[in-house]
């Protein structure tokens, strides 16, 4: 059987502290082998390291990860800096929206790689179970101690061992929004609550603008959407048992959830290109479009991480042509969901191990943090390695909310129900906002899958 995942309750990184960040910073209504120190420099453009490594002249290391375009970019400079530092060589493979599948079928053929970032802690939890992943060893588990607090711990370990540094962490609770199509509509501020929100997504439309841009061809994207309306509305107690299962699918909270995306979904005149438009763009087109072409989208939701495709996609300027405010309330308290990717050594040997080492110290992170579109739980790095001020405020809140947080729910799922593109919650939700109406027939689904998923997880 799978373990429990330990889950914790959102305090300090509340709704109401992140408003405050976010306002603060003008996004608002204010237009093995022995280590040697091989390298000097970090990643803000210091004199001294933070880690040591060995030194791997001649070995070739393969890394795999679920980016593409400017994510991937930016994390093989942290690779560069690797390759300098030690000699290695060290290879990126794109795992595709299919993480697990991807891994499996090259651990089971024999050729995996060295080391592996998991998007769902459901599949680390699977991967230890099976015995495919290598314990962080002692230079892994010491940057792991220094630099990270116990709920990130908590999330890389399985059954007492530790597998895996959260190196990369995701705000998945943010809508971006096009300034000059917010001022064009004459809106001043931005919405606290659902019913606000679907107020200015009309005066937006009426005005002329597309009003929410969705990536609905990405399942994950829709996996969100429903979490943010899930825990606002239902409470982070129903928000746990219905992660683990506890409760089914059919429950009427889901039932209330579901009824409340459709307010939303089932309005083709608030969607830009309407349910067939939306479920026909991708995650990086979706934030693409709003902010570039003659009418642009007005919002897009997703995380911080938006923030590396309108860097290198597009030409706005975050904090001025593109600002951010929290997801908005449903129920009494607006919510705040994380998500993050965990590095795993799926090979033994020093260079997996002088990876995750290097992963998990303060020079990685901020060398990542420069690039834009990066968030970090890495609680040592300097916050100025950040590019612009909206990310430093969200990482702050991060690192101020300490142990506590509530984790992706899709991502504490079985893969088969959670991570999986075409099948599972990803295609029950594709499939619901093709059919907003259709909200039983949607939970049925969604137990009947998520019964299958746990009981062979």
């Amino acid at each position: 059987m799978r373990s429990t995942l330990r889950t914790r309750t959102l305090t300090a990184l509340s709704a109401t502290a992140l408003a405050l960040t976010l306002t603060s910073c003008g996004s608002d209504d204010d237009p093995g082998g022995k280590a040697t120190d091989t390298s000097t420099g970090t990643g803000t453009g210091g004199d001294t390291t933070s880690v040591k490594l060995p030194k791997l002249d001649g070995q070739t290391l393969e890394v795999a990860a679920v980016w593409t375009g400017p994510e991937q970019e930016n994390f093989t400079k942290v690779l560069r800096e690797f390759e300098k530092r030690t000699g290695a060589k060290v290879n990126f493979v794109p795992t595709g929206n299919n993480t697990s599948t991807f891994l499996g079928t090259k651990i089971e053929g024999g050729q995996p790689p060295d080391v592996a970032f998991l998007p769902q802690v459901g599949v680390l939890h699977q991967f230890a179970e099976k015995g495919w992943l290598k314990p962080l060893g002692a230079d892994a588990q010491d940057q792991l101690d220094k630099n990270f607090s116990a709920g990130w711990k908590d999330l890389g370990a399985f059954e007492g061992k530790q597998y895996g540094i959260y190196v990369k962490a995701a705000n998945k609770s943010l809508v971006w929004y096009n300034t000059a199509a917010f001022e064009a509509a004459g809106l001043t501020g931005t919405p606290k609550t659902w019913k606000d929100f679907l107020a200015t997504a009309q005066t937006l439309s009426d005005a002329g603008s597309p009003a929410v841009s969705v990536g609905g061809a990405d399942g994950w994207t829709l996996t969100d959407w429903f979490e943010n309306v899930y825990l606002s509305q239902a409470g982070p107690e129903k928000y746990d048992q219905l992660a683990l299962h506890k409760i089914k699918w059919t429950d009427p909270s889901v039932k209330e959830a579901l009824t409340t995306l459709a307010q939303l979904w089932g309005k083709d005149d608030l969607l830009a290109g309407g349910r067939s438009g939306a479920l026909a763009t991708e995650f990086p087109k979706s934030v693409i479009q709003t902010f570039t072409g003659d009418t642009p989208a007005a919002m897009v939701f997703e995380g911080d991480f938006v923030a590396a495709n309108i860097n290198a996609d597009t030409k706005a300027k975050i904090g001025t042509d593109a600002k951010v405010f929290p997801f908005p309330a449903v129920g009494d308290q607006a919510p705040v969901v994380s998500g993050g990717d965990v590095a795993v050594a799926l090979k033994g040997g020093a260079g997996a191990q002088a990876l995750l080492t290097f992963l998990g110290s303060t020079d990685a992170a901020e060398i990542w943090a420069a690039q834009g579109g990066f968030l970090s739980p890495n609680k040592t790095m300097d916050q100025a390695a950040y590019k612009d001020e909206v990310t430093r405020n969200i990482a702050k809140a991060l690192i101020t909310a300490g142990d506590d947080f509530r984790f992706d729910m899709s991502d504490q799922a079985p893969a088969a129900f959670g991570g999986t593109q075409g099948v599972g919650e990803w295609k029950d939700l594709q499939d619901f906002l093709k059919n907003p109406k259709d909200i039983a027939g949607t939970q049925k689904k969604l137990e009947a899958d998520a019964a299958k998923a746990y009981k062979n997880g």
